[in-house]
């Protein structure tokens, strides 16, 4: 926190109070702003308004974004009816041949009730809480990841090991990754980055090794553990929301750009040198050539013919028919198709536009966390908007052609139970923090 010289005290007051009621146009009518004992700012109320209060709110009081609540819900129950249309035609395939035409569906309902019930868990613990617990979580997280690579523990499907079977679900330890990876890299930033403030006489080189290295080891961790499941997926939204958290943290343009770099350069080496990787691109760019229609660009050249089916307002609902076992993972990386085929081009930027609104409104939930002094609250939320919008923009770029075949699932929507859950408590985690804004803004205390 920067300290503010004394003869400027009153020009910073006035241009932070002008900063939160740009960041909160709609707040109630309360009055001037102080600091607490923490340096917190925060709105005292007019004559008229009792002290007591502003001490303590309750969250029946407070409230939190009753918009952002409803998007949230609105995409989940989409999502689960669009999984039992994608899926219900799965049992009469002969590998699905014991399941019911109900089963996805009952599955993805637990994992909601699961997740929904961790989240009002999540939603109950502070964050200065969540700030101690964050090295030990990202601890926890490696762990997992080097468990689900041991015979034995680990689930192997289709040639890749990346679940833990816990009997009622099977966890994906890489989902819990993506979470701890940016509570971790928030923390750190918070801890480590006044560096860059405090040791100006440093070169770039030294001040990148002092303040960047670190971060960079931990998420190369990470890295190679998820590329041995494999999972480049997931490795490329983690690396990501490190480097978005690293930039709003304060890593200067230089920085930022030389970590952009080694990253690209990382994942291109990765491509180079993975044969079956150079496949997806090169199916990618031609999904419809005879060596690629029927091989790595099948999925592709199916979505590509759903999406092509639903045309400007689709088929209508459950009228897909390249879910009819013509398109792979229906229900799961590929659901944005399906929801292509049944609603159409209309169907399609109206999600667009969803997930665009929900990625915004987060990012503006961190900054007025941040606008708040709160700096681990504000990169943590805003982390959160990185990774939810990344990775809808991933998934619905593969679906339509427009980035090569990736397995990430859709946020909220997608069949999944790990994914689901982990989502419901990052956005869980978002809303707290929209809450302890709300509380401080209105003179309470968190």
């Amino acid at each position: 926190m920067t300290t503010a010289v004394p003869g400027q005290a009153a020009s910073l007051g006035s241009r932070v109070k002008e900063r939160l009621r740009q960041l909160w146009p709609h707040e109630l009518p309360f009055g001037h702003l102080h600091r607490d004992q923490d340096g917190i700012p925060v709105r005292m109320p007019e004559a008229g308004y009792g002290r007591s209060r502003t001490t303590h709110l309750s969250v029946s009081r407070l409230g939190i974004d009753a918009a952002l609540l409803w998007v949230i819900v609105g995409l989940l129950l989409w999502g689960m009816v669009m999984v039992y249309s994608a899926s219900i035609a799965m049992p009469d395939n002969p590998r699905f041949a014991n399941y019911t035409s109900t089963h996805f569906l009952s599955r993805h309902m637990f994992s909601l009730l699961m997740g929904t019930v961790a989240a009002l868990l999540a939603f109950q613990v502070p964050m200065s809480v969540w700030e101690k617990w964050a090295p030990w979580l990202f601890l926890v997280s490696i762990l997992l990841l080097v468990a689900v690579l041991v015979p034995g523990i680990g689930k192997g499907v289709n040639g890749a090991r990346r679940w833990i079977a816990l009997g009622i679900m099977n966890f994906q330890p890489s989902e819990l990754a993506k979470f701890s990876v940016l509570m971790y890299a928030a923390d750190y930033i918070r801890r480590k980055m006044d560096v860059q403030e405090r040791e100006r006489h440093m070169g770039d080189v030294e001040r990148f090794v002092r303040a960047v290295a670190p971060m960079a080891f931990a998420v190369g961790i990470v890295g190679v553990l998820l590329l041995a499941e494999p999972d480049m997926g997931a490795f490329l939204v983690i690396a990501v929301v490190a480097m978005g958290i690293l930039f709003l943290g304060g890593v200067n343009a230089r920085m930022f750009f030389l970590i952009a770099a080694i990253l690209v350069g990382v994942f291109a080496l990765m491509i180079a040198t993975s044969p079956w990787r150079r496949e997806r691109v090169f199916a990618y760019l031609d999904p419809w050539s005879l060596d690629h229609a029927m091989g790595k660009g099948y999925q592709l050249s199916h979505a590509l013919i759903a999406v092509g089916r639903g045309e400007l307002f689709g088929r209508g609902l459950g009228s897909s028919v390249e879910k009819l076992h013509w398109l792979p993972e229906a229900h799961t990386d590929f659901l944005m198709a399906v929801i292509g085929e049944e609603f159409g081009f209309v169907g399609i930027v109206f999600l667009i536009v969803v997930f665009f609104w929900l990625t915004r409104r987060i990012v503006e939930i961190g900054r007025q966390a941040i606008a708040l002094d709160r700096t681990f609250a504000g990169l943590v939320a805003q982390g959160v908007g990185l990774w939810m919008g990344f990775q809808a923009l991933i998934n619905i770029g593969v679906n339509l052609g427009a980035l090569p075949t990736k397995g990430l699932t859709l946020p909220l929507m997608s069949y999944g139970g790990s994914a689901v859950l982990m989502n419901l408590i990052a956005l869980a985690v978002v809303l707290r923090i929209d809450y302890e804004n709300r509380t401080l803004m209105k003179g309470g205390a968190v």
